[in-house]
């Protein structure tokens, strides 16, 4: 069997609770009890999504300083406009006034210039000439002083050899002479010594006998006596050192007066040699005072030439000084010709010596140059400043302005400052996307766990709840509620922190241009809060009007469209158009009212916005033409002036709607708190094969405490059985199927089934052994064929078929134009109301269950329709036990047992011919129908 197909509901637009996202300023705001409470439990629901919060307030501070940095780079960028604008007509301005100044100057100072430069030459001339001569006399006696210290030098020095060479003449002279004196003598000299010497060794070797036969007697040979050899040698040593002196003492004088001879002739030898070279070192002297007077001069040079710097340094000095008092002397003489001061004289000199500032490339050189021009402009003679009109005040911002760009607008910033600015845009957009994209992913999954959440819970509540709450109130909750917190979630969540970091980025950004301006602004904010206050309190009180006149209006125009049948009938079709008329004007009262009195608030806010916008302009321009703001300062401070007042009315908004979104999420969460079903225990049983046995065993029962509705019930029905049960309205006939299927539980005693209890039993397995037909009939938006098979998922089609048939319905599908594919809409009023009983008859038999519930099943058939389902219904209830609710009592005259209930209390049973025999209160109700029908 296909899954169940999802059509889309028309016509359905789910009404707009008033407060919520979406509600005007000033229109009633629904509060929660427990503001605190609710808002922690619904920041619950979110924290599985705290990663993605961060995102997205992550996202939102970077897109919103985007979004409020941007203006203050329009600014800029228009800043940068007109400030290259005013450098540029200030370059040309200055470049204009040199091309026509300068020239005339020019040729005031050529004639000057010309006598100037000749007694300059001359000047220059006549003190170099005069240098040079000083230089001439200096060099010159430095030549005669060096010289003569170079020949003096060179005399003593020669003078000094030749005395040296003299005396190593005499010194190898004397020596050669001694030395054939000391050649003559040695000969005889060691012919002496060795006689003497002999001479010496015998007599010490006869001393030394002597002394030994003294100590040896009668010993002739003393040469083996030991000590004989050394005192022999030793005596010889001593006698033959004696003999050697007295020989060199005899030699000594002979030998001293033959040097002194020889001396005295090698002297006079030498001084005869050097005598005769008298004129060849005369001439060797000569030379080398000539050779030290080139090199003295050379050294004089040199010297000079390391002072040439210093020398040149000097000239130059005289020269300049020279030049100085010439150049006084030419200005002094101009000055009385033109009636000048030297002050004037110097600037118009300065001024003519400046470049022009548009061959200036530097933009700090340029600035500085127009600023010297403008400061030598004061100095001028009159007729000349004339002329030269240059106006400090007017030039200040233009002299900035060529310091920063030059003289050019800066077209390439600017282009790169609006490159960023679309970047920005760009970048913010991207983020504002990426961020609702984000949020729309929290905010849906959000509401999808809350959703889900209450559709477990709605399937986990008891009946009870079901039958003290309108089914529009937990619609409301679904639907309404969950779209508002999912709204709020959405945008104004968003809203509200983009909101906040706006407000307080425009007010920095305001003190950041001007802290004056921004007072003017924060000035108007209590305007604003003031409007607004009294403005909402009075809207709110007609726009409360103006929900409760709409309700009125809803509600009447529902039931007269719901019951435009009965109207018609009774012809109370003007009544209904003069009572919708009534409401309808009060509405239109209330609701001009309230549209006119907050329709108020934005002219008004308007109103005090301009009144500041004026203000800024006025004290803007003060500001601008004082030079303490841009224009494109002003531009942007106004589009932040126009963008304050937004943040706040949003706050104020999002705050109301918050409010709301708080209220209907206590709304849900009080639906989540709700008392549940009693749980499942956890060995509940499962009766595999259910026969359909059931026994009411001292069953108590009371919707309130207080007001009893079963006391003390008993009864038993065996399978196969069909059990009727009759009463009047209030008497407890749905309220025993009611509880037999534990939509309720009992307050006391005990219900079977097979057996067992059925608190015993599963739920889920214990309501799938019964089957429902009821007599308000419930379709869904799906095919016939989806709606029969709901009792089956896994039914076939031949089942589904065979159920049609059985129920009678087969032939009336098989006459739509789509057959078992017709769609049923919303309510299913595309068919009849007899033709939907016969496919919840279809869908009961699908099932097949244990038991059978029919609760006036037939009731809204026709008569023929009736009795082929009775035929039907009669072999499907074999084997089965059946219960049947019926008030038309002729439907249930084959049951084989009747309950007569009132009060919540069997009164009779039996079967109908039993109870009409008895005459009492069956026999009542039975009678007075028919006897109805008689009439």
């Amino acid at each position: 069997m296909s899954a169940r197909k999802n059509y889309p509901i028309k016509n359905k637009l789910p009404n707009r609770r008033h407060g919520g996202p979406g509600a005007a300023l000033g229109r009633p705001v629904e509060k929660a009890k427990d503001f605190k409470g609710t808002v922690k439990r619904l920041i619950s629901y979110l924290r599985p999504h705290t990663l993605k919060l961060i995102i997205v307030l992550v996202f939102a501070v970077v897109s919103t300083i985007f979004t409020i940095r941007s203006p203050k780079i329009m600014g800029d960028a228009t800043n940068q406009l007109t400030d290259g604008f005013i450098a540029k007509s200030t370059v040309n301005a200055v470049s204009d006034i040199q091309k026509k100044v300068v020239p005339e100057l020019k040729k005031q100072f050529e004639k000057m210039d010309e006598a100037e430069k000749k007694a300059v030459d001359e000047a220059k001339a006549k003190v170099k000439e005069e240098f040079d001569k000083k230089i001439a006399e200096k060099k010159q006696q430095a030549y005669n002083i060096a010289i003569a210290k170079a020949n003096e030098a060179i005399e003593k020095k020669f003078n000094e050899t030749m005395a040296q060479k003299k005396q190593a003449a005499y010194a190898e002279a004397k020596q050669k002479a001694d030395a054939m004196i000391e050649q003559k003598f040695a000969s005889l000299k060691q012919d002496a010594y060795n006689k003497a010497i002999a001479e010496a060794d015998q007599k010490a070797k006869n001393i030394v006998d002597e002394q030994f036969k003294k100590n040896f007697p009668g010993v002739s040979d003393f040469s083996n006596i030991p000590g004989y050899a050394d005192a022999l040698n030793q005596a010889k040593a001593e006698a033959e050192e004696t003999a050697k002196q007295a020989v060199d003492k005899q030699f000594a004088a002979q030998i001293a007066s033959a040097k002194s001879a020889a001396e005295s002739n090698a002297i006079k030898m030498v001084d005869d040699q050097f005598a005769k070279q008298q004129s060849k070192i005369a001439a060797q002297l000569s030379n080398a005072k000539k050779q030290a007077e080139t090199k003295a001069k050379e050294a004089v040079d040199a010297e000079f030439a390391k002072q040439q710097s210093t020398m040149d340094e000097q000239l130059a000095k005289a020269q300049d000084e020279a030049v100085k008092k010439v150049k006084d002397s030419v200005k002094k003489a101009m000055l009385e010709k033109g009636n000048l001061t030297s002050e004037q004289l110097d600037a118009m000199q300065e001024i003519i010596s400046l470049p022009n500032v548009k061959d200036i490339k530097d933009n700090n050189k340029k600035a500085d140059t127009i600023q010297k021009l403008i400061d030598l402009s004061k100095k001028l003679p009159q007729s000349k400043n004339n002329s030269m009109k240059i106006s400090k005040t007017d030039m200040d911002k233009g002299i900035a302005d060529v310091r920063k760009y030059g003289g050019a607008i800066p077209f390439d910033a600017i282009a790169k400052t609006l490159l960023i600015l679309v970047l920005i845009y760009f970048l913010s957009s991207l983020f504002q996307f990426l961020m609702q994209y984000i949020m729309s992913d929290v905010a849906q999954k959000t509401v999808y766990d809350m959703r889900k959440e209450l559709q477990h819970k709605l399937s986990r509540l008891p009946l009870r709840y079901f039958d003290s709450h309108s089914n529009g109130d937990t619609l409301s909750r679904m639907t309404n509620d969950i779209d508002t917190i999912s709204a709020t979630l959405q945008q104004s969540l968003t809203q509200l922190i983009t909101a906040v970091l706006q407000l307080i980025g425009y007010v920095y950004m305001m003190l950041t241009i001007s802290w004056q301006l921004t007072l003017i602004v924060m000035a108007t904010l209590p305007l604003y809060i003031i409007a607004t206050t009294i403005i909402a309190k009075r809207s709110q009180k007609y726009y409360a009007k103006q929900q409760n006149r709409l309700g009125a209006l809803s509600g009447h125009t529902e039931e007269m469209f719901t019951g435009h049948i009965v109207v018609k009938a009774f012809g109370r079709e003007p009544d209904s158009i003069k009572t919708f008329k009534e409401i309808n004007n009060e509405l239109y009262s209330v609701g001009w009212k309230a549209q006119f009195i907050s329709g108020i608030m934005m002219p008004l806010m308007n109103f005090i916005g301009n009144v500041g916008y004026v203000l800024i302009a006025v004290v803007g321009g003060v500001f601008v033409t004082k030079n303490m703001l841009g224009l494109g300062d002003i531009i942007a401070f106004i589009s932040y002036s126009k963008s304050f007042s937004m943040p706040i009315i949003q706050t104020a908004n999002i705050a109301n709607i918050i409010q709301s979104t708080v209220a209907c999420a206590e709304r849900v969460f009080e639906l989540l708190d709700e008392k549940e079903e009693i749980p499942d225990k956890s060995d509940a049983k499962i009766i595999e094969n259910p026969q359909g046995n059931i026994e009411f065993k001292h069953v108590q029962f009371s919707y309130s405490k207080d007001k009893p509705l079963i006391e003390d019930m008993n009864l038993e029905i065996k399978r196969g059985e069909t059990i009727a049960i009759v009463g009047p309205t209030g008497a407890g006939k749905t309220t025993l199927v009611n509880l037999l299927m534990r939509f309720y539980e009992i307050n006391g005693g005990s219900i079977t089934f097979d057996g067992v209890d059925i608190r015993d039993i599963n739920r889920g397995e214990l309501r799938k052994m019964f089957g429902m037909v009821l007599q308000d009939t419930w379709l869904f938006n799906g095919t016939i064929r989806e709606n029969i098979a709901y009792g089956k998922e896994d039914a076939t089609e031949e089942e589904i078929v065979a159920a049609a048939k059985a129920a009678h319905a087969d032939r009336f599908i098989r006459s739509l134009p789509d057959g078992y594919d017709t769609v049923l809409n919303e309510e299913a009023s595309n068919i009849s109301q007899g033709q939907k009983q016969l496919l919840t008859i279809a869908r009961a038999l699908l099932a097949d269950p244990a038991v059978l519930i029919l609760d006036e099943a037939t009731s809204n058939v026709d008569t023929r329709t009736e009795l082929l389902i009775q035929k039907a219904m009669g072999k499907l209830m074999e084997g089965r036990t059946n219960f049947v609710i019926a008030h038309r009592l002729s439907t249930i005259k084959d049951a084989k047992l009747i309950l007569v209930m009132n009060h919540g209390s069997i009164i009779e049973k039996g079967t109908h011919k039993e109870l009409l025999a008895k005459g009492g209160f069956y026999a009542d109700l039975y009678n007075s129908q028919f006897a109805g029908n008689s009439i």
